[in-house]
């Protein structure tokens, strides 16, 4: 991942970043506002030694000796030597060890101090601690430094400052602790993001389609929330960007279909939801709106909708023809300009695969083939049913649409396979429902609008089809080299 992927699941994600953010916020302002104060009394001692004489060797010696001695005393002030004397003057019900968790001592380097903190709930207690340990300790220092042969210590603990009562606790720092969980929360909520980006296995961009497939990626058709109110938007609203789109589409698949010289395409999808039926009756409709004749047949025969999209009726249509009782002359519906022929599904039939893999069915391919420009097939979604596979044997190939956000990597790669696995071609790949806004929305123009990604996407195995200004579609080859045909249309 580089910075651009952290930046687009920052702007994706924010939300989880954000929950993050404030549950961490109001869990350490909960923590620290409810954790008990906690008071810090500090004694400072000074230890001093014999110097053995007036003269600076003497001295010397004696600093030395001190400064070794004091690193033993910082590390008895908690012993119970200490402490036991303190807890019985001041008639405390601590243990000597439940106190010693409560005293610490320091000795900062080269010097022959001691540093004593008491830390308690009481400021007060704070203080009376701090201060009896401090004499404690210097009773037990001259003990355990008394000579041999009796007489007093050569060494003499004083104390230079007392232990005040501590006007502030130091314990909990709100602030600090609050900006902690805040830092937290940020941390954690990255890590939520990044790692449920990592786990999301949707197709939504063209470099998920890339981590697939190889195919050709033909075109996206960007998402509009009024598809259920008006599916056919090539005509209903023209200019749309969607409409756009769809003519975007036109043109790749003019091209490819000066390439391969095909002129039969099923229309089919991994699964259900991906829009395969609105992008099959909006591509045909563009199609002819350029002139060229194109029959779009309804051979999705147990969820038909073209027929309801293009408002015909369909009553009778292809089931009709596949049993013998029309020609397909009888059943074809004209619409728009007179360029664009439907034939409609027809009663939707016991056996849909059965009739759809018939010499019936071949025939009827065939004729229309040698009547239209394009014939495009409206076909089931490949993983639930046959249909599909089946028909993209009798035709010349299959244009499989992948609903951005609708499908996993997982169900296209089946749905290829078993495209695969009967030798059907896959002409190309359309993503259908692309954002126009937000994080992944640039993917879409950088990859179908931007020329500069073109190069990037032919070196992977794929190639995007664009169009120069006189009107002619040219293509980026896996060479590098730039491609260009005149439309025969």
């Amino acid at each position: 991942m580089d910075l651009r992927d952290y930046v687009r699941i920052l702007r994706k994600r924010w939300p989880i970043i954000v929950a993050a953010l404030v549950i961490a916020g109001v869990a350490a302002a909960a923590i620290a506002f409810r954790a008990t104060p906690v008071y810090a009394a500090h004694i400072q001692l000074f230890v001093t030694t014999p110097s053995g004489g007036d003269n600076t060797t003497g001295l010397q010696q004696g600093n030395t000796f001190t400064q070794e001695r004091v690193k033993s005393y910082a590390e008895i002030v908690s012993s119970p030597k200490v402490l036991d004397p303190v807890i019985a003057e001041l008639h405390l019900t601590e243990s000597d060890a439940e106190l010693a968790q409560h005293v610490s001592a320091s000795a900062p380097l080269d010097t022959v101090l001691i540093n004593v903190t008491v830390t308690d709930t009481n400021p007060q207690s704070a203080s009376r601690i701090a201060n009896a340990v401090g004499t404690s300790f210097s009773t037990v220092v001259a003990l355990l430094e008394e000579p041999a042969g009796g007489g007093a210590s050569p060494i003499k603990v004083t104390t230079v400052k007392q232990a005040s009562v501590p006007a502030a606790p130091v314990s909990p720092n709100r602030k600090l602790d609050i900006g902690l969980g805040l830092l937290v929360g940020i941390a954690v909520g990255l890590g939520i993001a990044v790692l449920r980006d990592t786990l999301d296995t949707t197709v939504k961009t063209m470099s998920d389609l890339a981590l697939v497939t190889k195919s050709a990626f033909l075109g996206g058709i960007v998402f509009d929330p009024e598809v259920p109110k008006r599916p056919l938007i090539t005509h209903a609203d023209p200019q749309s960007r969607r409409a756009e789109s769809f003519r975007h589409l036109r043109t790749n698949l003019q091209f490819l279909d000066i390439m391969n010289d095909s002129k039969s395409f099923v229309i089919t999808s991994s699964v259900g939801g991906e829009g395969k039926s609105t992008t099959c009756a909006n591509l045909a409709v563009a199609l002819a709106a350029t002139g060229c004749r194109v029959a779009l047949v309804e051979g999705d025969l147990r969820r038909p909708k073209v027929a309801d999209y293009l408002g015909l009726e369909r009553a009778v249509g292809l089931t009709t023809v596949l049993i013998g009782q029309a020609t397909i002359t009888d059943v074809m519906q004209s619409w728009g300009n007179g360029q664009l022929h439907v034939l409609p599904a027809g009663r939707v039939p016991p056996n849909p695969s059965e009739l759809l893999g018939s010499q019936a069915m071949q025939l009827v391919i065939r004729e229309l083939e040698a009547s239209y420009d394009y014939v495009l097939i409206d076909a089931p979604p490949l993983l639930p049913v046959t249909d599909a596979t089946v028909l993209s044997r009798i035709a010349q190939g299959a244009i499989v649409v992948v609903g951005s956000g609708k499908i996993r990597r997982e169900q296209l790669r089946r749905a290829l396979e078993t495209l695969a696995a009967v030798d059907a071609p896959v002409h190309g790949l359309i993503l259908n429902f692309l954002p126009t806004k937000g994080p992944d929305a640039s993917s879409y123009y950088a990859y179908g609008y931007d020329g500069s990604k073109q190069k990037d996407v032919a070196e992977s195995g794929n190639w995007l089809p664009d169009v120069n200004s006189a009107g002619a579609p040219t293509i980026m080859l896996a060479n590098g080299r730039r491609t260009r045909k005149a439309s025969r249309h």
